[in-house]
């Protein structure tokens, strides 16, 4: 049986068809196909009035490169409102926005309808920021568009969308999630090259096999990435395990 629509999404940008990178394949392909996500890449140019479907100008002042213009956007944004007798909630991918986490994905996957503006070249006329409720960056550097942030935003979202992933637990255990970075995950073989798995994980005892990932979660985040773990507040069993370890440490050094 079929789950009810959860989530809808709408993208404005010129390469719509760059985004059946997401929707032909994987986990957010079968969401769509199950009603879960429902997804519509719009042209742009679709919301031009000229003969040339034109969406790009120079910039007034002058300067290099070519500016998005504001009319096909605020035409979006109105023809959505008129169609569907509600707003959107519209996002711009921008370097200028706030740095996009797993907070922010989850938080947005409660959304009923988002909107993704896909900029190019120097930028979007500062008029459609008007019609903007959030501007986010997937980090401090440039890219050639704002699809491929789009992108990678919405397959965040949707991954805590109900029914989208099939188990939630492996959202739950996902680096980032909980302000800690994953465990280091095994299979088959037990022995690879000399690489062998590490015997807890194939005792059977769920209760080492817990500490034990949750020891090398901790240890990865204050190895790799110290602010997160700063940033995070430990509950009753995480101090338990950041005894043991520096007892153990304590121990070898004898």
């Amino acid at each position: 049986m079929k789950m009810t629509q959860k989530i809808e999404i709408d993208v404005v940008t010129i390469f719509p068809r760059m985004f059946e990178a997401i929707t032909k394949y994987g986990v957010l392909s079968r969401a769509v196909q199950n009603n879960i996500v429902s997804f519509t890449a719009h042209d742009l140019r679709d919301y031009t009035k000229d003969k040339h479907k034109v969406t790009d100008l120079y910039a007034y002042g002058g300067g290099p490169g070519m500016v998005m213009k504001p009319e096909p956007f605020f035409e979006f944004y109105d023809n959505y409102v008129q169609t569907k007798n509600k707003k959107p909630y519209v996002i711009l991918t921008s370097p200028q926005g706030k740095r996009f986490d797993s907070t922010d994905a989850e938080r947005l996957s409660k959304q009923e309808n988002l909107v993704f503006f896909c900029g190019r070249y120097e930028g979007i006329d500062e008029r459609v920021m008007t019609l903007v409720d959030e501007e986010f960056s997937i980090g401090d550097f440039v890219v050639t568009g704002g699809e491929l942030p789009s992108m990678l935003m919405i397959d965040a979202i949707c991954r805590f969308v109900p029914g989208v992933v099939g188990d939630i637990e492996s959202v739950k255990n996902d680096s980032f999630y909980n302000s800690l970075l994953d465990h280091p995950h095994y299979t088959k073989p037990r022995e690879f090259r000399g690489l062998k798995v590490p015997e807890v994980l194939l005792s059977g005892n769920h209760e080492k096999i817990n500490e034990y990932r949750k020891r090398e979660s901790i240890i990865r985040t204050i190895l790799k990435r110290p602010d997160l773990f700063i940033k995070h507040d430990l509950d009753e069993f995480e101090k338990k395990v950041i005894v043991n370890i520096i007892r153990e440490l304590i121990s070898s050094e004898k």
